[in-house]
């Protein structure tokens, strides 16, 4: 049996963390599921201190929660809290269209082309996965134009938070469609020195995930 090094460890900490954060935002595990170390240590053969990293892991992103004599569960998200956490997503992302110089220069702007072109590919092949990870990149992307690391990294925080909610947009291929659109829009935008445009889209894009997940919550109640 190999020997297991803390790079290993850390590796195999990092690729459960990505597993059970894809499982949340594509509905495999649902809002207040628990998850046991135990179930954890079986599915993924990692030890328990390491089980537990995991889930810290989740739990400092956002998508998990811990309840007094419950333990982990999947983040839910009350009607009021995902208003607010939009809201504020709005502001973070609106305030940084605001913030990038424009027009942005052709070889500024290339590194953003080319990862929509891969995210162009995604959807049109369905692959949901692809779509998610590629969307992270371009928005990466998109607001290190900013040249503001410290809102960078907020902007990152608060969208990670919200992958629990994002699980209906991504899974249907008009809402990817969408979001592709909008993703070229940006850059037409960008190119053009349209900040007004810019900032328009940048609010706009954030919607469907939220009202996805409202009036799927709304249906739920009414069931």
């Amino acid at each position: 049996m190999p020997d297991i090094t803390p790079q290993s460890e850390a590796g195999a900490m990092r690729q459960a963390v990505d597993t059970l954060e894809e499982d949340i935002v594509f509905g495999r595990l649902h809002p207040r599921e628990r998850l046991t170390e135990d179930d954890l240590m079986a599915r993924f053969a990692l030890k328990r201190h390491v089980v537990r990293q995991v889930l810290a892991g989740l739990e400092a992103i956002g998508v998990v929660e811990r309840k007094r004599n419950v333990g982990a569960v999947v983040r839910a998200f009350s009607a009021r809290e995902v208003l607010e956490l939009y809201a504020l997503r709005e502001v973070l992302e609106c305030h940084a269209a605001a913030q990038i110089d424009l027009p942005v220069p052709p070889a500024r702007l290339a590194p953003l082309a080319a990862v929509q072109k891969q995210h162009d590919a995604a959807v049109a092949a369905g692959d949901a996965r692809a779509v998610f990870r590629i969307n992270q990149a371009f928005h990466r992307e998109l607001f290190a134009l900013t040249g503001n690391a410290v809102l960078q990294q907020a902007i990152g925080d608060y969208a990670r938070r919200t992958h629990p909610i994002r699980f209906g947009t991504l899974a249907a291929a008009a809402y990817r469609e969408r979001a592709r659109q909008e993703h070229w829009a940006m850059i037409e935008a960008l190119q053009q020195g349209n900040r007004e445009a810019l900032v328009e889209l940048c609010r706009r894009h954030l919607l469907p995930s939220r009202d996805a997940y409202l009036a799927a919550a709304q249906a739920r109640g009414a069931a």
